[in-house]
């Protein structure tokens, strides 16, 4: 809310067209669209990172999906979807660093945690993963953020090796860590997510 408004907005905009209440966030109002949108154009690192373009959330989304699924052979496509969006709230909220997060506390959790319900009841999911769940997504997580550390935020291996520990059974060399223009992260988001909603229907399988 912009100074010396006292209309008291708490609903962002979507290009859809759609009026999200950050507040009290409906899935109605939620779309695939603006999610890849979104996630496309937020920067992870706070931009600070090399190459051309920005490292995109939305490229991250499809790292952690990617190890997740390769490291859990059983997940169903629920679980892989749920993997897929785990940082679905920021197209909304941004992506804010870890030491950030501690300072901001609750508040933020708060706020990303109604997001995350919103989104999950929108696509036919749990509002939230379980806690096995989580921790297995958490543990993907780690390793594409160990790997965007040392190939591309200026972190040594050992620097990378204390806040993320060391990848086991992933390689840098299987992972897609070249930064892409948004538009071109945001079609690969959205066509790992129709794959994954398609082995969502009875009798179907999900794509490698």
């Amino acid at each position: 809310m912009a100074v010396g408004d006292n209309s008291g907005r708490a609903w962002q905009r979507m290009l859809s067209g759609r009026r999200l209440d950050l507040l009290d966030p409906s899935p109605l109002d939620v779309e695939i669209t603006d999610i890849a949108h979104g996630l496309a154009r937020v920067a992870r690192w706070n931009g600070q990172t090399s190459g051309d373009h920005a490292f995109s959330v939305a490229q991250h989304s499809l790292i952690v999906e990617d190890v997740f699924s390769r490291c859990n052979p059983r997940a169903t496509a629920d679980e892989q979807l749920m993997a897929l969006l785990h940082d679905a709230p920021e197209y909304v909220i941004g992506d804010m660093i870890s030491p950030f997060k501690a300072v901001v506390g609750g508040g933020y959790e708060t706020v990303e945690k109604r997001l995350e319900a919103a989104i999950h009841l929108r696509f036919a999911l749990s509002p939230h993963p379980s806690a096995d769940l989580k921790s297995q997504i958490k543990k993907a997580d780690r390793v594409s953020a160990y790997f965007e550390a040392t190939e591309l935020a200026g972190f040594s291996q050992s620097e990378a090796k204390k806040f993320f520990g060391q990848p086991r059974g992933i390689s840098r060399d299987s992972l897609s860590m070249e930064p892409l223009p948004a538009f071109r992260a945001q079609a690969l988001f959205l066509r790992r997510f129709e794959e994954i909603e398609s082995a969502r229907r009875p009798g179907a399988k999900v794509a490698p």
